[in-house]
């Protein structure tokens, strides 16, 4: 039984006293019980009267009929004196104890507390979770399960950390000690009581791994400058970042509670915080599910087709690309928000890629519908093949985050085989290419090449040429096959690219030469795994 007793009097009478609400007041007694944060606003202030009036020197507990065991414990300690009270320069007031009599405890009930501002007080009821159900089921997202976030004002740790030192003098006062990192947190107690809550009106589980995230953003304009001492006090705590609206976090603040003295903080902050007239407000209710990935192999047929949009200086130079031709059925099936295109390496906007096709990979961010059967993800794949003629795409699947990694293992260690058709100035005869066919593990010194060099760093990479096969068409022309390491350049390595890559092949046959064609015929990485498509 989790419960309060006799040596949780003096907290209860302070902080009732002070306008606290009943569950901070159950957080800073240390109650871990879940269910009992659970209980109707007004039954718990009901209970803490009863509580109060009881006889003082009886150690019966508070008749709340609980299983859950407490989490955290006040630990029992004798303490030196406290500090003597400060008068309100900011700092500890005296606080006359509330006696049953009292009828300040009655008005207390509809006060906005001064901890939580309210946060533990109306956003646990009803209407706010149905408020919350309502956008949830509006945002029309698919979800077997759910996380809860909120984020709370920085000003609500300035005020609990003057909570703490009030209820850490009474303590020292009996002879007893507070830790701070016993007081159950306001965002724990928070969930105990809105999870079951969401979880029944939504009709899923709660689930701390789940990818569909539901978020409050809480705010409270009325003491937003609050905090402002703190910068003052503690100026290195508090530094610009370019995506943050104000200096003044979360983390920035308990950063800097952690930092400044007690005298310090005392001096510049009431000790009770003072009751505040309105209560926080929920600025956002906000969705997210994690993000879906989505794989395949990719051939593209066009040779006037980039892999990724190609806009230079703002100005688009195609009207479409591989990525946006795919991208764009799965963007609407999915109701995602954006995407995010990643493949094993890439082809020029020349050059086809035929054979198997080029494995590729799309982070879908946000998506509204997650679940698919294969047969729908078929149909998916004939959609987008029945799009267009420049590309067509195998093996469409949905895959994990971790899958994606053995796309990229190794990268530079797979192969590639390529088709190039080539020029060359002076005639030749079949026997003056022949010699290609014999040259195995060709090792090339490429330098990164001028056309990719406003992309790319300025570095000698070495690659090698696995094999080659030549296949003559004409005195000027013949078809090459290469297999490659991957991340060879073979424009480059055909053409010479003004002696930056050595040796090349004008430099094997002892005259000019240009590349006219180039075919991806295969990449070598074994993944995605193979459907019967």
């Amino acid at each position: 039984m989790s419960s309060l007793t006799e040596k949780d009097r003096p907290i209860v009478q302070l902080l009732l006293n002070t306008g606290t609400c009943p569950r901070c007041i159950l957080r800073f007694c240390c109650v871990g019980s879940q269910t009992l944060y659970r209980h109707p606003y007004k039954d718990l202030m009901k209970d803490l009267k009863e509580f109060l009036k009881k006889n003082q020197e009886k150690e019966d507990t508070i008749c709340f009929d609980v299983v859950d065991p407490p989490c955290k414990r006040i630990r029992l300690e004798h303490t030196e004196e406290g500090p003597d009270d400060v008068n309100h320069n900011g700092g500890l007031q005296h606080i006359p104890l509330v006696n049953s009599e009292n009828t300040a405890v009655e008005n207390l009930a509809v006060k906005v507390c001064n901890v939580c501002l309210g946060v533990l007080q109306e956003f646990c009821e009803v209407d706010f979770v149905k408020k919350v159900c309502q956008k949830v089921n509006s945002a029309d997202y698919q979800f077997t399960s759910f996380v809860f976030s909120m984020s709370l004002p920085p000003q609500l740790s300035v005020r609990e950390r003057a909570a703490w030192l009030l209820v850490k003098q009474e303590m020292g006062n009996l002879g007893l000690s507070l830790a701070k990192d016993d007081i159950v947190q306001l965002k724990e107690a928070y969930k105990w009581i809105i999870h079951p809550q969401l979880s029944e009106e939504l009709g899923v589980p709660a689930d701390g791994k789940s990818l569909f995230e539901v978020s409050v953003v809480f705010a409270h304009p009325e003491t937003d400058e609050e905090c402002h001492f703190l910068a003052t006090a503690c100026p290195d705590c508090f530094k610009p970042a370019k995506n943050k609206q104000s200096v003044f976090t979360r983390m920035a603040v308990i950063k800097a509670l952690e930092k400044i003295k007690e005298e310090d903080f005392l001096k510049h902050f009431p000790c009770p915080p003072s009751s505040p007239k309105n209560l926080c407000v929920a600025l956002e209710i906000q969705c997210n599910n994690g993000a879906v990935f989505v794989a395949g192999r990719y051939n593209k047929y066009s040779r006037n087709l980039p892999q990724t949009p190609w806009i230079i200086d703002g100005e688009r130079k195609l009207e479409s690309s591989v990525e946006e031709l795919i991208s764009e059925h799965l963007m609407a099936e999915f109701k995602a928000d954006s995407f995010n295109f990643s493949s094993s390496g890439r082809e020029d906007v020349d050059v086809r890629t035929l054979g198997n096709g080029r494995p590729f990979a799309i982070e879908l961010v946000n998506p509204r519908r997650i679940h698919f059967t294969a047969e729908e993800m078929k149909g998916l794949q004939q959609t987008i093949n029945n799009s267009s003629d420049k590309i067509q795409v195998r093996d469409l699947q949905l895959v994990t985050r971790s899958a994606i990694g053995r796309m990229k293992e190794g990268e530079e260690e797979k192969t590639k085989t390529y088709s190039a058709l080539i020029w060359t100035d002076k005639a030749i005869q079949k026997e003056d290419i022949a010699f290609l066919d014999d040259i195995k593990e060709l090792k090339l010194d490429q330098k990164t090449p001028l056309r990719v060099l406003h992309r790319r760093p300025l570095a000698v990479r070495s690659r090698i040429i696995h094999t080659m096969k030549s296949e003559y068409i004409d005195e000027h022309h013949f078809r090459l096959h290469l297999k490659t390491q991957a991340g060879t350049y073979i424009k480059e390595f055909v053409h010479g690219d003004f002696g930056r890559t050595k040796p090349n092949i004008g430099s094997l046959l002892n005259r000019t030469a240009d590349i006219l064609e180039l075919d991806v015929e295969s990449v070598d990485v074994d993944w995605p795994p193979t459907l019967d498509n």
